[in-house]
C-alpha cells in the first residue's frame, strides 16, 4: 500500500492525475457551460492547460482550464 501511495504522490506531482486532464470532453463542456459559456468548440492541450474557444455573454473568448480545474479567460 506505501509504495502504490507514493507512486500516486508522483503522479499527482507530475499532472498525470489532475482533475482537468481526468476530465472526459463531454464533461468538460458540462463544466464550461455551467459556467456560463455556450457554443464550446474547438480544443487544444497545451502546458498551460487546455485551451478551448467559446461564446460568454454574446462574445467569442479563449479559455484556459488549468490542471486544478480552475477556469481562465484568455485576455
Amino acid at each position: 500500500m506505501r509504495l502504490i501511495s507514493g507512486a500516486a504522490l508522483c503522479l499527482m506531482m507530475t499532472g498525470v492525475l489532475s482533475p482537468a486532464y481526468a476530465l472526459t470532453q463531454q464533461e468538460l463542456v458540462a463544466k464550461l457551460e455551467s459556467a456560463g459559456y455556450s457554443q464550446v468548440g474547438e480544443m487544444k492541450s497545451t502546458a498551460e492547460g487546455i485551451v478551448v474557444k467559446a461564446v460568454k455573454d454574446g462574445k467569442e473568448v479563449q479559455i484556459v482550464v488549468d490542471s486544478s480545474g480552475q477556469i481562465k479567460e484568455r485576455r
